[in-house]
């Protein structure tokens, strides 16, 4: 209820200002509002998103009620609407997002300025020009003619939004809990009525003259650009101003969004309610259609509305559609008090808004990434041409930024111990090619030569250039041997989309261009490596009385013991065998050196590695180590039980103890194989930081989240659940509400599955620091803790953030591993722990 009215004298006088800017009946902006808030309240995707008049569309809606009148835009709104609900059925709305940020905060920043330089002429007492172009150069002579009060009460106005929120002392605490939009109003509103009685004001006509949408008339192409560009805006507007909620509430101070709390003895903890972007787009369609048929402006999701309701302490979608409630109550009863205030505060208020929406924070981060052309040119285009043009412009300058940048490829040739060196950085396409075939050029003939490789990618043009210019230089009697960023020898295998660049750098690799096509080659890239003949595995299934059903963590098997299919047995040894042959053959005489080293000189890896069982995880292939590296240790679930764990035969806290007497093979201590191997890594092998790697789709992650079978005296706790219990601490973490929710950075999670993976690994290594070695390690500074998330199915790692969990509030968010590494650590700040003052880091 309370967030509901906060939003409201929010929506209010910013529903009013909107209708104002694009020329529109003032009770439009009202109907907007009022739907905006029910309908896509209810059936929207984002419950705590408030949606009514877009300031995204302000400068497209004034262009359309200019062509094509108020009436047409209406319909013009309808059609938006169904486009949408079109989509959103087709599930294209997580589509939309992946539209560069550059060209989405370029495309508000353009519009902002053209809504800032419209209410400028308002607020001074003129009228706004058809276009920004035209504003901008109609501004010197508006201001030398101004006067009158309205510019007066807009400057107040400016003056009270800008100053509100930063009233000092305990008065300010409580009159900041006015909003500032709805106190600049009032507070200018109450001037005029005393200061400037002859001041224009808000004129809401009778609704009975109130305007409703015809039949559209105008060139069919035309009609349907302009549908499509109130549906893009619109949609893009709501789906960026979900997400930016969706964060709000997971960071809100004091009460994050969680899930309550799972029914005692079984099952999930329930996800908290995020965003569903199809559904999102299917509410805001409804919305804009009714709001069309209604003659109310087109409706988007707001950021401003959305973060008031979040603040304001709304949990659920109650709070948006009573603000829409309010909304139209106040359309019905309270006309004569909206008649009191003055245009020009409206028109001020709207202009703070346009503002707003050129953010210096997204400049600064577009610039970081080096995409401010296209960041330039979508505001560019939106103040020049609209922001359809804009928006292609955009797309037009980032295409042409990413073909520059994979075509940028540095070619240097010098010569080094006698030997020539050719250098490439970059990557190597075939608008390179012309150039290194150039660079290549200059080398003699049949001379001895190192091409340095310094990229990632290679296409076939680029492939076919090397093999052919390394033909010849080995027919003339030269040699050519490839090597990477650090000198490592490489590999180029040979395939007919391209070349991949393999071998660790460093490390030992195939000395020479394969010039043969082979599905298995040593030490190239991991892909379909089972090259030998792979038999079909068969599934088999007896249903014998004294067969014992087991639930595994993927699957249900059921077998019997000892009996085991003799036909599966030569499978097996065939698949064994023929492995090993392999290993011998092709990878053994590579490593034999490496391997004999380490034999003689003993192991001394720099990480302890603990992560899941599943045979998906390659963590020699996702790290890029090899032999002596990694200490790895893998268990279901990548659990790290804590020093205190209960035997392994006692029932995990809350749970009422069976009346089955423990087996008689059961341990009566806890579980000691992890500590074992942490407490010899942290201190025989002095590791100097140890990494607890959780993976997608975990099955031990899908087992605690159905919950454990029902034990009994016929059917006791199996050895899976006595070791799954050490997962129930991350089960309550995730439905507790005193931590925040881990989290991928830049998206959400996909399910509960990934949410619990992520929360998991940041419970573990809680574990990790309650253990004595690791706990001494950490406060002399020798040893670091590292949380890291694998999405098998995308190849794409995550890693916390550090400093994350540590128990010093930090976002437990875990961070996208792109192709050119981490962020400098000058890049980031650095932050202490009051609790850990040892493990000073930077991020």
């Amino acid at each position: 209820m309370s967030a509901s009215i906060t939003v409201f004298l929010i929506a209010v006088p910013m529903a009013l200002g909107l209708s104002l800017a694009v020329g529109a009946p003032l009770e439009a902006g009202l109907v907007a509002a009022a739907v905006g808030g029910i309908v896509a309240g209810l059936f929207g995707g984002a419950p705590l998103q408030v949606s009514g008049p877009s300031a995204g569309l302000t400068v497209v809606t004034a262009e359309l009620i200019q062509i094509y009148g108020w009436r047409t835009t209406c319909a013009i709104t309808i059609g938006a609407g169904l486009l949408q609900i079109l989509l959103g059925t087709l599930r294209v709305a997580r589509n939309a997002l992946a539209v560069s940020p550059a060209i989405v905060h370029g495309t508000l920043a353009g519009i902002g300025v053209a809504i800032a330089l419209a209410q400028l002429h308002i607020m001074l007492g003129g009228s706004p020009q058809s276009s920004v172009v035209a504003n901008a150069l109609a501004l010197p002579g508006q201001l030398a003619v101004i006067g009158g009060s309205a510019p007066l009460i807009g400057a107040l106005t400016i003056a009270v939004v800008l100053l509100w929120p930063r009233l000092p002392g305990r008065v300010g605490r409580a009159a900041r809990r006015i909003p500032a939009a709805l106190a600049s109003v009032v507070i200018a509103t109450a001037v005029a009525a005393v200061a400037a009685p002859g001041l224009a004001r808000v004129d809401l006509p009778s609704w009975r003259s109130h305007a409703f949408p015809e039949l559209p008339h105008g060139p069919v192409l035309a009609l349907a650009t302009a549908v499509f560009t109130v549906m893009l805006v619109a949609g893009l507007e709501s789906l960026l101003a979900a997400v930016a909620v969706d964060r709000l509430a997971a960071d809100r101070a004091g009460e994050p969004v969680k899930p309550s709390s799972p029914a005692s003895g079984s099952a999930a903890a329930v996800p908290p309610q995020r965003s569903d972007p199809d559904r999102e787009l299917r509410g805001q369609g409804v919305a804009n259609t009714l709001s069309g048929l209604l003659g109310g402006l087109p409706v988007a999701g707001g950021v401003v509305r959305g973060a008031a309701n979040v603040r304001a302490g709304a949990t659920g979608r109650a709070s948006s559609v009573l603000h829409g409630v309010w909304v139209l109550l106040a359309a019905t009863l309270l006309v004569t008090v909206f008649e009191w205030i003055p245009l020009a505060a409206l028109a001020a208020l709207v202009m703070v808004v346009g503002v707003q929406m050129v953010s210096f924070a997204h400049i600064r981060n577009v610039h970081r990434h080096r995409e401010f052309p296209v960041y330039a040119a979508t505001v560019a285009g939106v103040i020049g041409f609209g922001a359809l043009a804009g928006v292609a412009l955009g797309v037009a300058v980032a295409v042409v930024v990413s073909l520059r940048r994979l075509g940028r490829t540095k070619i240097t040739v010098r010569q080094q111990d006698g030997r020539h060196v050719v250098t490439v950085h970059g990557q190597l396409t075939f608008l390179s090619v012309p150039r290194l075939t150039r660079a290549l050029g200059q080398l003699p003939p049949g001379a001895d030569a190192t091409v340095e490789l310094d990229g990632s990618f290679m296409d076939h043009a680029a492939y076919e250039a090397i093999q052919a210019w390394r033909g010849a230089q080995i027919a003339q009697g030269g040699s050519v041997a490839f090597t990477g960023r650090s000198g490592g020898s490489i590999a180029l295998a040979g395939r007919s989309n391209g070349g991949a660049l393999t071998g660790r750098s460093g490390g030992v690799a195939a000395p020479t261009v394969a010039a043969t096509h082979s599905c298995c080659r040593p030490w190239t890239p991991w892909r379909n490596h089972h090259c030998h003949d792979r038999p079909t595995r068969p599934t088999h299934t007896t249903s014998t009385t004294s067969a014992i059903s087991t639930t595994s963590l993927t699957e249900t098997v059921t077998f019997t013991p000892g009996s085991a299919p003799d036909s599966a047995r030569p499978e097996s040894a065939h698949r064994l065998r023929s492995g090993l042959t392999s290993f011998q053959r092709n990878t053994a005489p590579l490593v034999r050196d490496e391997l004999a080293r380490l034999a003689s000189e003993g192991q001394s890896p720099s990480q302890l590695f603990i992560t899941c069982a599943d045979s998906r995880l390659v963590t020699s292939m996702i790290t890029a180590s090899g032999p002596g590296d990694l200490f790895t240790v893998r268990n279901v679930g990548n659990l790290v039980p804590p020093p205190h764990a209960l035997p392994t035969d006692s029932p995990p806290t809350g749970t009422p103890p069976t009346d089955a007497p423990a087996t008689p093979t059961a341990p009566a201590t806890g579980d000691d194989s992890v500590a074992a191997a942490i407490e010899y890594a942290v201190e025989v092998l002095r590791v100097e930081s140890i990494t607890v790697c959780g993976h997608s789709g975990c099955g031990a992650m899908q087992a605690l989240l159905r919950g454990e079978p029902e034990a009994g005296p016929d059917r006791p706790r199996t050895p899976l659940w006595r070791w799954l219990r050490h997962g129930m601490p991350s089960l309550e973490r995730m439905a507790s509400r005193r931590h925040s929710w881990a989290r991928i950075s830049a998206r959400l999670p996909a399910d509960e599955v990934e949410q619990l993976c992520l929360t998991n690994v940041v419970q573990q290594l809680e574990h990790l620091r309650a253990h004595e070695a690791v706990a001494r390690r950490l406060a002399e500074g020798t040893l670091q803790l590292h949380g890291m998330y694998f999405h098998v199915g995308e190849a794409q790692a995550y890693l916390l953030t550090e400093g994350a969990g540590s128990g010093a509030g930090h976002d437990e968010v875990f961070d996208r591993v792109g192709t050119e590494g981490p962020e400098p650590a000058a890049a980031r700040p650095t932050t202490c722990s009051t609790a850990h003052p040892a493990t000073c880091t930077t991020g």
